[in-house]
């Protein structure tokens, strides 16, 4: 009678070695992805250049498009429809601009005050506290209806708090202050996954703060970006614009002149910056070079 143990032997070796390479209850690490349809005009506040107001127009279908601005992160009772960036749209050029604004979800929730969303081609979101848009929006009718407008490829912007309200983390969500990373609201309207986005960093020395977020949810992409400056996002992939930079934080370094000779920090407090033009992959997490750099 022929031994049986070395044909026992091989199978079990084989599942020692897979639960090895592959830890039962191991999840693969989330991706950072942005729309699959649709633009975002995502900006770090302050001033924006008439360029970049430009691009969200032509990116939100031109000049007669339906655009509709939310300044609720403001946080003031009522808005006139010279609100927010409303204004600078008519002066440059588009036709069809509406402030819409409310503190209530269940006036959110209604058919009457979203129709004007129906037929957006861009919806924008105005500075402020980025809580106050998830209070007043989050779980209604107009938040599908935000989500709608990129599906039919539309565009979605934001300066400051609507910059963050982007994320699916948000930053600096607490109802107390704005320099609670950590706060009582840490939901964003995800229009881009596994990420948490910052603004105003340079001009008032936050390119540390987004640390106290990644030290507790290192699977997030971190992103800050500077004020007059944006990322365009379309698909997975962003680009830079404006005059200052964009800081990322992804566990790596990233440098024009390379690394080698740098003695650099830790990955999980490495960050490093993009410029204008410069163009980078959420889902891969690296810097897009030109062909020849």
């Amino acid at each position: 009678m022929r031994p049986i143990f070395p044909f026992c032997v091989f199978p079990l070796f084989f599942l020692l070695f897979s639960c090895q390479s592959n830890p039962l209850g191991a999840q693969p690490k989330p991706l950072t992805t942005g729309p699959e349809t649709g633009s975002l005009v995502v900006a770090g506040g302050g001033h924006l250049g008439d360029d970049m107001l430009l691009k969200f127009i032509e990116l939100a279908g031109g000049m007669n498009a339906s655009l509709v601005v939310i300044p609720t992160a403001g946080g003031a009772p009522s808005y006139d429809q010279d609100a927010g960036v409303a204004s600078a749209f008519r002066r440059l050029g588009a036709q069809n601009v509406q402030v819409l604004h409310t503190n209530d979800p269940a006036v959110a929730n209604s058919t009457d005050f979203t129709k004007v969303l129906k037929n957006a081609g861009g919806v924008w979101f105005g500075g402020g506290r980025q809580w106050r848009l998830v209070d007043a929006y989050g779980g209604t009718r107009a938040e599908e209806l935000f989500r709608a407008v990129l599906q039919r490829g539309g565009a979605i912007g934001g300066s400051s708090a609507g910059a963050t309200i982007q994320g699916s983390y948000l930053a600096r969500g607490d109802t107390k202050n704005n320099q609670i990373m950590m706060g009582d609201h840490e939901v964003g309207f995800g229009f881009i996954k596994n990420i948490a986005i910052d603004q105003h960093v340079l001009s008032r020395n936050r390119q540390f703060d987004m640390f106290t977020i990644l030290d507790q949810h290192p699977e997030l992409l971190g992103i800050g970006i500077d004020e007059g400056t944006a990322i365009i996002v379309q698909g997975d992939t962003f680009e830079v614009m404006g005059p200052s930079y964009v800081l990322v934080y992804d566990q790596s370094f990233w440098s024009r002149e390379g690394s080698d000779l740098k003695k650099l920090p830790p990955v999980e407090r490495s960050f490093y910056f993009l410029r204008n033009g410069d163009r980078y992959d959420m889902k891969q997490r690296k810097v897009l070079l030109e062909e020849g750099f």
